[in-house]
C-alpha cells in the first residue's frame, strides 16, 4: 500500500501537494487537526468541490476557508489547496467526458430482478465539461491559478 503525498509533515517542492499544515492557536480534537488539513487536501485533489471536501472531512467549506485565509496566500496550505483544486476539477472533468463517449452502464430490472443493462448517454455531461474547459483554459492563459 503506498503512502498519500499528503501524509508527509514538511513541504516538499517536488510535490505540491505536500505542505505543513497550519498551525491553531488552541487545539481542539474537532478544530482543522493537522490530520484533518492534509485529508482535506487529498479529498479535495480526488472531488474537485472544496464543499464535498470538507464534509468528507467532518468540517464545513466556510471554516476551509476562513482556514485559508488565515494561512494566507502564500502559504504551502493555499498552494496546495490551489493544486488539488485543479487536479480534483480536472478529474471531474475526464469523468464527465468518458461518460459522454462510453455512456453510463444501467441495469434494468423486472419484478425486482435484474433482466439486463443499457447504456445510457447523456449529453448534459458534456455541455457542463465544456463550460468548465472554456473559463478554465482561459484563467491558464491568463496565469491565474483558478
Amino acid at each position: 500500500m503506498t503512502e498519500s503525498p499528503v501524509s508527509h509533515q514538511a513541504e516538499d517542492a517536488s510535490d505540491p501537494l505536500v505542505f505543513t499544515p497550519v498551525p491553531s492557536a488552541r487545539s481542539r480534537h474537532d478544530g482543522w487537526t493537522p490530520e484533518r488539513q492534509r485529508a482535506f487536501i487529498d479529498a479535495l485533489a480526488q472531488i474537485g468541490v472544496v464543499a464535498a471536501a470538507a464534509r468528507s472531512v467532518g468540517m464545513s467549506a466556510k471554516s476551509a476557508y476562513a482556514l485559508r485565509k488565515r494561512a494566507g496566500e502564500e502559504s504551502g496550505f493555499a498552494r496546495a489547496w490551489d493544486v488539488a483544486l485543479r487536479q480534483g476539477r480536472a478529474m471531474a472533468i475526464d469523468l464527465s467526458i468518458e461518460r459522454v463517449f462510453n455512456g453510463e452502464t444501467v441495469p434494468i430490472f423486472y419484478r425486482g430482478r435484474q433482466i439486463g443493462e443499457r447504456v445510457r448517454h447523456d449529453n448534459r455531461l458534456l455541455i457542463a465539461a465544456l463550460r468548465v474547459i472554456g473559463p478554465a483554459r482561459a484563467r491558464a492563459a491568463a496565469g491565474e491559478p483558478r
